[in-house]
Parts: C-alpha cells; sequence; structure tokens
C-alpha cells in the first residue's frame, strides 16, 4: 500500500513495482481511522461508504490490473505496450495516492476538525495568507475554477520554500508538478453530489470545518525538515 506521505511519483512507482516483478504485493484500499458518521452533517455516511469502499476500490482495482500488465508488458520488452499503459497507471495511482491523503485529512468536528492550533504551520499561513478564513477563500477559488474534476490543494512548493494553492486535474498528482500534497479537497462529485447536489459551492465552504490540522501540519512539518536537509 502506497504511504499516505507520498514521496515518489509514479514513475519510480511503477519501476519499483516492475523491480519486484511477481512477487510485488498488490495495492489496497485503507481503512479509516474513522467512522463512516463521523463527518457529519458536513459530509453524510451514505457518501463516505460509495466514496471509500467503491470509488476509490475501483481506482485501487484498476492500478493493480495496471501493473500487472505494464509488468508483463516489460517482460516483453513491449514498448508500445507500456507506452499505452502510462495513462492508466497515471489516472489510477493518483486516484489512490490522492484519496489515501484525503482520508487523513478530514476528521470529525466533535474530535478537533477544524481546528487549527498554534504550529510552525498556523504561523506560515498567517505569515503568507493573513488568516486561515483569507486561506481557505484562495482555495476555495482555485478549486471552484477547475473545468469538470479536479483536486483542490494546499502544498509546500521546494522551488519557492513556501506555502502555495494549486489545483490539478482529473486525478492528477501535486507530486506530478513537484508540489508536496498538505491538504487535498476533492473537486469530483462523486465527493459531494449526494449531500450539495449542484451547489458545490457549498460543499466546498464546508469541508474546513472537518479538516484534520494535526495531520497537515505533521505533513507541513515533513516537506519542510526535507527541504531544509537537502538545502545542506
Amino acid at each position: 500500500m502506497l504511504s499516505t506521505r507520498v514521496s515518489a511519483t509514479v514513475r519510480p512507482f511503477v519501476r519499483k513495482a516492475s523491480a519486484m516483478g511477481a512477487l510485488r504485493s498488490k495495492h489496497t484500499v485503507p481503512d479509516l481511522d474513522y467512522d463512516y458518521n463521523e463527518l457529519e452533517p458536513v459530509i453524510s455516511a451514505k457518501i463516505m461508504r460509495l466514496h471509500h469502499d467503491k470509488h476509490h476500490a475501483t481506482y485501487v482495482a484498476n492500478l493493480n490490473v495496471a501493473e500487472e500488465k505494464m509488468l508483463a508488458a516489460q517482460a516483453k520488452n513491449d514498448i508500445a505496450a507500456q507506452v499505452a499503459l502510462q495513462p492508466a497507471v497515471k489516472f489510477n495511482a493518483g486516484g489512490h495516492v490522492n484519496h489515501t491523503i484525503f482520508w487523513k485529512n478530514l476528521i470529525g468536528e466533535k474530535n478537533g476538525g477544524g481546528q487549527l492550533h498554534s504550529s510552525a504551520l498556523k504561523s506560515a499561513i498567517e505569515d503568507q495568507y493573513g488568516s486561515l478564513e483569507k486561506l481557505s477563500s484562495q482555495v476555495n477559488a482555485k478549486t471552484a475554477a477547475i473545468q469538470g474534476s479536479g483536486w483542490g490543494w494546499l502544498t509546500f512548493n521546494p522551488a519557492i520554500g513556501r506555502l502555495d494553492v494549486i489545483s490539478t486535474a482529473n486525478q492528477d498528482m501535486a507530486l506530478s508538478v513537484g508540489h508536496v500534497p498538505l491538504l487535498g479537497i476533492d473537486a469530483w462529485e462523486h465527493a459531494y453530489y449526494l449531500d450539495y447536489n449542484n451547489v458545490k459551492a457549498d460543499y466546498f465552504k464546508n469541508i474546513w470545518r472537518v479538516v484534520n490540522w494535526k495531520d497537515v501540519a505533521g505533513r507541513y512539518d515533513d516537506a519542510v525538515a526535507k527541504h531544509k536537509s537537502l538545502k545542506n
């Protein structure tokens, strides 16, 4: 199973699978750290069951199939087949990685959801954006501007050594554009439609009530530490 703090892009991820050959373990959907109804009323138990048990599971199943085909193509040195399989690996690996981060990024309000306590991340947010409210508005605007499906992200951008706000299309990973993902907001309809219908702006507004800032802050600390170590 991919680490929740992903440190590899799709290409080395596939190379690793190739090296492991037939003995590699298959990817699995990670268990949630909370009950399906933990995020209500922001996200219903019905959506959580469908999103986690069906949608995420589909990405994982398709990734396993694509990797098996990739291994077979590599064994035959079939370059054309390997190239043809790359979009399926990229899409499904992204779906797996992004959702694995997403589940960790969330927690119920009764268990601290939405509460950003004193931390290096809090200081960075206030320094760069002025307040959490201003940051959330910027992230929501970036996410709402996605044409079709995709993800809104709060990231650490190693190129500038600071926080950044970006969006990615479909299931593209923040890592694919050189950013370290800290907080992801799923803008696919399956993440909100049963609860919010076509009013996705309300979903974007409410999801901040269940953000697990402890998890996000940990990701930020890890990213900053790695950034500093690479500079030394």
